[in-house]
């Protein structure tokens, strides 16, 4: 079905993404497996499953045929977790043309390879232009048209653009930021460090505990972000802070959620079966353990999260640990 946008997975960010741009005034489809879910936006125009409370508009149609969903569309929006970003574009390879446009929303790296998302697409889809979307966005509160603003970036700035445009709304912003590498590195360690977040919450900490891990978790973001070439001005942007800052605080973070479980003595598989989605921040621990190891960079709250999640330290002792390391000037 010919539509302006298309988006692979319809999931909570997704669908309230579809929503935002169905209410817009585009033509938008949605491609879910879950023939319940397609069944349900298109009769109901809602998505209870992922995003309660959320009316979506006629503008939106859902689909489980994947050629049909995204075979005309100019843009095809990722909307999948971080792990199954290089699967999908193997599976799409066949149907796109060269000339469509893909944009990536999840946040991480490829566990295996410790590619960037974009670098992970373009090694499946040469051809095809990628633009990536990231920032301090909710899906409930996009949902909800409370303001947002997020950034667009892209290898090829004319495509990132054109995605400016297309997303712009009066309760959505978006920047553009030539920093590919500073704005998809800032949106996946910050997932790292909401977990610590919400661990200290869990535990029982107070607001000066979570001040500290978020400052020193800047410190952690810019520090590898730089090594790999991003820029420390973006870290410091909407992409890094902004987003670090929601991500540690807001009830609606599944990073935080998690943590908080493990807080309070889950094991990092009761914690994600709990939230019910997909835990970014697991995955990433354990990549950027493994890269921080293999490019010598100091990253204390990642290696003592690592400890928590992997190889069952209790969680107390490892506060202790990051408090009593040796003495060094900030």
């Amino acid at each position: 079905m010919v539509s302006d946008i298309a988006f692979i997975g319809g999931g909570s960010f997704g669908t309230a993404l579809a929503a935002m741009l169905g209410r817009k005034g585009l033509k938008v489809n949605v491609w879910d497996r879950c023939a319940e879910v397609v069944e349900e936006i298109n009769m109901n125009r809602t998505n209870k499953r992922y995003l309660t409370g959320v009316t979506i508009p006629e503008g939106v149609t859902a689909l489980t045929g994947l050629e049909d969903a995204i075979k005309e569309s100019r843009y095809i929006v990722l909307a999948i977790p971080s792990h199954v970003i290089r699967d999908t574009c193997r599976s799409i390879k066949g149907i796109i043309s060269d000339d469509q446009v893909i944009i990536s929303i999840a946040k991480g790296i490829e566990l295996e390879t410790k590619k960037r998302l974009s670098q992970v697409i373009k090694d499946e889809l040469p051809e095809n232009p990628v633009v990536v979307l990231s920032g301090p966005s909710h899906a409930e509160e996009v949902a909800m048209n409370l303001p947002t603003t997020v950034v667009v970036t892209s290898e090829e700035m004319k495509y990132a653009d054109e995605v400016q445009d297309l997303f712009m709304t009066a309760e959505f912003r978006v920047y553009t930021n030539e920093d590919i590498v500073g704005v998809e590195i800032g949106g996946a360690v910050k997932n790292i460090i909401a977990l610590a977040a919400g661990i200290s919450d869990g535990i029982g900490y107070g607001d000066n505990t979570k001040a500290a891990l978020m400052t020193r978790g800047m410190h952690e973001i810019t520090r590898i972000g730089t090594k790999l070439g991003g820029s420390n001005r973006t870290f410091y942007g909407l992409t890094g802070m902004g987003d670090l800052i929601v991500t540690c605080t807001s009830k609606h973070s599944r990073n935080r959620s998690a943590g908080f479980l493990i807080g309070q003595g889950a094991t990092r598989e009761e914690a994600a079966e709990k939230v019910g989605m997909v835990v970014e921040g697991i995955k990433a621990c354990k990549a950027f353990y493994e890269l921080k190891e293999e490019l010598d960079v100091q990253m204390p709250i990642t290696d003592q999260l690592y400890k928590v999640l992997f190889e069952g330290k209790n969680p107390k002792d490892a506060v202790v640990r990051l408090m009593t390391r040796d003495k060094k000037s900030e």
